[in-house]
């Protein structure tokens, strides 16, 4: 069982620095960036290794797609809830619901993990960074959906998506997003075949409707009305 090594010396700035990546632009993650953001203490400049071993953060800083998914504020708990799953899996997997282990049980795991290399204070830190970021987590809404991020949120304006079926699409276009009936030359023209016949079939109904008012009209003037 491995968790990730990185932990936080201490947490009180762990919300606003969190916060902060999602009112940011940074193309990259590092300790300038926290300086600008007068996060200047080696404590917080400790994030770094933490954001990339939840993987928002690549090797070299740079953000992820995760990173850029944590930036919608109504859905980031449940990304940050899924870069924990991520981060911590051996933990999830022996315990669906580790986020809300106690801390001895959590104690127990941690030390297994490392298999007692560790010394108790920087287990300590381990299992606090753990439990901080659990608590600015979501983990009651389902795991979140990567494909459909990718297909309906970060695609740039304009591109057509997959949706429910293959006619109807999803097009991204200044920000919003409109479904529009795709339809392609070859159901176009079969469409068109079948108006023409519909008009064929009315054409021909008319014609022998008035020939055979004309017939019967031609009947009455040659043989006088029936009697």
């Amino acid at each position: 069982m491995a968790f990730p090594r990185a932990y936080l010396s201490s947490a009180k700035n762990l919300p606003a620095i969190l916060a902060a990546i999602q009112t940011s632009k940074a193309p990259q993650f590092d300790k300038k960036f926290l300086e600008s953001l007068e996060l200047k203490s080696p404590s917080d400049q400790k994030i770094i290794d933490v954001l990339k071993g939840l993987k928002f953060l690549s090797n070299q800083g740079a953000p992820t797609e995760r990173c850029y998914a944590f930036l919608d504020q109504t859905q980031a708990p449940a990304v940050l809830a899924d870069a924990i799953r991520d981060a911590y899996a051996d933990l999830f997997q022996a315990n669906i619901n580790a986020h809300n282990l106690p801390k001895s049980e959590l104690i127990d795991q941690f030390r297994t993990a490392r298999r007692g290399q560790l010394s108790a204070s920087v287990t300590k830190r381990m299992i606090m960074t753990f439990a901080e970021l659990c608590k600015l987590a979501d983990f009651q809404t389902p795991p979140f959906n990567k494909e459909r991020r990718k297909d309906d949120d970060r695609a740039p304006d304009g591109k057509i998506r997959e949706a429910e079926n293959n006619r109807w699409k999803k097009v991204r276009v200044d920000g919003g997003v409109y479904r529009v009936l795709i339809v392609s030359p070859e159901s176009s023209e079969r469409h068109r075949a079948r108006r023409r016949t519909r008009r064929r079939a009315s054409g021909w109904t008319l014609a022998a409707f008035l020939t055979t008012i004309l017939v019967a009209t031609a009947f009455v003037s040659i043989f006088g009305t029936p009697r």
